[in-house]
């Protein structure tokens, strides 16, 4: 394995930084990278902190800077250093300026101002704790989402992931023995959407689980996690959704944020066709 050095540097969290560098070092084997995050950098003395961390750990830098001091401070001193450097917003913020005949404002932090979407994103954050698990079901009908799935396939992560694209979403478990509330079925404004599992892969999360916290196994004894027991929640969950005709989702081999964002396109789907009709 190679040690790689990664610089981000951001005048704002740096959060668009580590999810791009990333992504990017994903695609590369053999690869060990060392991540140096330099959040809020908007004045002098700071970045020549970050200069200093620079030059003392050579590696790639990638910046999300606004400020054109800025930019040209930490560029002229990588150059100096003959260090790769890539300020990841300047192609969008250039092709955007283009395309809509203004410049920039040039203003760090615009992203994360406290304004209406900020507080819709709290306000969201909220709802899913509060609608977690089905044990809330007075005002769900607000929901923009209601996810359901049997037990451990990703239900609350999944919500709370979407809460923070400022997606009201709640979640209600499939259990066995227990009737679906029919008055959360009557609703028609929220999208429902079914979140599916192998019977394999849902048995290793469950025992992982039960090891974890004796509480599971006291509450569900060994059917939780019996092969043929899982197997039949697994069809009868798949069967109750085609029933209702909601999307389903598998999540077998999806991450979290894969599954929000199919979710995502199928409620832009939803809200297109009702501004439609």
């Amino acid at each position: 394995m190679r040690d790689v050095y990664i610089h981000l540097v951001s005048d704002a969290t740096g959060a668009t930084l580590q999810g791009m560098a990333q992504a990017g070092i994903a695609q590369f084997e053999r690869i060990n990278p060392i991540e140096r995050l330099w959040p809020l950098v908007r004045t002098k003395r700071q970045m020549e902190r970050v200069l200093k961390d620079i030059e003392d750990h050579h590696g790639i830098v990638l910046y999300t800077l606004v400020d054109p001091v800025m930019c040209a401070m930490l560029r002229e001193f990588c150059d100096g250093l003959n260090i790769p450097h890539i300020n990841v917003m300047e192609p969008i913020i250039a092709g955007m300026s283009s395309y809509l005949g203004q410049p920039s404002r040039n203003v760090a932090g615009l992203q994360h101002k406290m304004d209406d979407i900020y507080f819709k994103r709290i306000d969201a954050i909220d709802f899913a704790m509060g609608f977690d698990d089905g044990q809330n079901l007075t005002g769900i009908e607000t929901a923009d989402v209601i996810l359901c799935g049997v037990s451990r396939t990703s239900k609350t992560p999944t919500c709370i992931y979407l809460a923070q694209q400022g997606v009201r979403a709640a979640n209600i478990p499939m259990v066995p023995s227990v009737p679906f509330p029919h008055h959360v079925l009557a609703l028609k404004t929220p999208l429902f959407v079914g979140l599916t599992e192998s019977a394999d892969r849902l048995i290793e999360l469950r025992s992982s689980r039960m090891r974890i916290d004796q509480k599971q196994t006291n509450l569900f004894g060994n059917h939780y996690v019996h092969p043929e027991h899982v197997e039949e929640e697994v069809q009868n969950a798949r069967k109750f959704f085609r029933e209702q005709g909601w999307p389903i989702i598998d999540v077998t081999k999806k991450s979290v944020e894969e599954t929000a964002a199919e979710i995502l396109v199928l409620l832009q789907r939803k809200r297109h066709d009702a501004e439609t009709i």
